[in-house]
């Protein structure tokens, strides 16, 4: 049975390069997916899927106007004509730039047209409010997974995303800076408002 899966987790716990991973599999056995990301998200360019250790892969961007419902059920159905076969999968990275047009969308794709749909992102930013996308998935999806790394400082779980400006942190500001290893530190909570400090 199709569902909705969101997985979570602070920066650097392997997000990108585990949606690779699942597109990589899906393929590997023939089966046709539709790999789609924010296009918010421009560090490796627009409409490109990248992880930390180098992997990279195009992507379908998805922008704000676009109807995720509309898209998935055009590209099904001219797959089907042109004897591609039917979309397994739908596989979306930076899900928490989505808004929450979008997240009723894939939910529209797996209760209306039986295709799961995996969602992968971040779920709180770096004042610890939830974005708009991962709030919405955290309502709607039917299975919600952590995925989980280390803090920073001290190697315990990280659940936060510390903004730093030249190794000083930032707790304000606006809400998206893209940014990656060089603007974010994964931390947990200790560290969050303890930066430098023993714990």
């Amino acid at each position: 049975m199709a569902q909705l899966f969101f997985r979570y987790g602070a920066m650097s716990s392997g997000k990108s390069i585990e949606i690779l991973k699942v597109a990589h599999n899906y393929e590997a056995q023939g089966r046709k997916i539709a790999l789609m990301t924010s296009n918010v998200d421009d560090r490796s360019g627009v409409g490109t899927v990248a992880s930390r250790i180098g992997l990279h892969r195009k992507a379908v961007p998805i922008s704000e106007d676009l109807d995720l419902f509309n898209y998935v059920s055009e590209l099904n159905k001219s797959d089907v004509e042109s004897g591609n076969g039917r979309v397994a999968c739908v596989l979306i990275d930076e899900a928490q730039f989505l808004k929450r047009h979008h997240v009723l969308e894939c939910a529209k794709i797996v209760d209306e047209l039986k295709i799961p749909v995996m969602a992968f992102g971040l779920k709180n930013d770096f004042q610890n409010h939830l974005f708009e996308g991962s709030e919405n998935l955290l309502i709607f999806a039917d299975k919600v997974e952590e995925m989980k790394t280390i803090c920073h400082y001290c190697g315990h779980k990280a659940t936060m995303n510390l903004r730093i400006n030249s190794g000083k942190p930032v707790y304000e500001g606006e809400q998206v800076q893209i940014g990656g290893d060089e603007s974010y530190y994964p931390v947990c909570r200790f560290h969050y408002f303890h930066p430098n400090k023993q714990r």
